[in-house]
């Protein structure tokens, strides 16, 4: 059955019919852009029971609101809690009218997408679980695309360095910020090495620091210790007054780390 289009007076009535609760779902799919139904849960659904998870994101579904994917997190057989979720077109419009946030187009996904996005998403989730315990403020959480960087190239063009995440904690009158690499080992060293040059250029440029006051640390989470040694060793190879800009982590210590509170 061919699914009738959203018009803006129907839109205009389910923005009036969102809860807080419904904002805040849309807002983190956007942002993340794709999430497991246990991930929302631990975001959004804290202290409620998994049924009323479940409702409210059959709810968000049925309103076509969000995207249920036709798959389950690979290995993972638990019933609803291993669904995967994304904001959907209707959700996306939805989202600008209540918030004025830009509209981008949803895509379907492969398989590589997800299991990185996956990772940057369990980032954000166990930034916000950490910060829940005040060991620190979680001030800036922005995932790919809208944390990338544009600044001026050789020869006068426009290059663009293209972190996963970026992310600013506070704790009393401190702040730190981070560009956030998360490594699942299945890109090539060349392919690193090039990405470290891009960050030195962008460094070199002196843009972030014209506007930030500040360039923040580029860290690379990794899935084990032998592909932590394969970073680090591209890390070195770069000119010696950029090793300070780099740190690399399992991706278990990559909140600790950002915490102060974790050696890599």
């Amino acid at each position: 059955m061919t699914r009738s289009y959203i018009n803006s007076e129907r839109l205009a009535r389910l923005v009036e019919q969102l809860s807080e609760r419904d904002l805040a779902v849309l807002s983190t799919l956007e942002q993340v852009r794709l999430a497991s139904a246990a991930q929302i849960e631990r975001l959004h659904f804290v202290g409620k029971s998994s049924q009323h998870r479940r409702r409210a994101l059959l709810s968000l579904t049925n309103r076509r609101l969000v995207t249920r994917l036709d798959r389950v997190i690979g290995g993972v057989h638990a019933g609803s809690s291993g669904f995967l979720y994304q904001l959907s077109d209707v959700g996306q419009r939805a989202l600008n009218q209540s918030t004025g946030l830009p509209r981008r187009l949803p895509s379907t996904p492969g398989t590589s997408f997800i299991r990185h996005a996956l990772a940057v998403t369990e980032l954000y989730v166990r930034l916000t679980e950490q910060s829940r315990t005040n060991a620190f403020e979680l001030l800036e959480f922005t995932a790919e695309p809208n944390c990338w960087r544009h600044y001026p190239g050789r020869g006068g063009g426009r290059s663009v360095v293209k972190p996963d995440a970026f992310v600013r904690i506070g704790s009393g009158d401190y702040e730190d910020s981070w560009f956030v690499e998360v490594d699942l080992a299945t890109e090539h060293p060349t392919t690193i090495k090039t990405k470290l040059d891009v960050y030195r250029a962008y460094w070199s440029s002196g843009t972030e620091q014209a506007k930030h006051g500040v360039f923040p640390r580029v860290l690379w989470t990794v899935p084990d210790q032998r592909r932590a040694q394969v970073i680090s060793d591209c890390c070195e190879r770069q000119p010696a007054d950029a090793w300070s800009l780099y740190m690399v982590t399992l991706f278990d210590g990559a909140v600790g780390l950002m915490a102060g509170g974790m050696t890599p």
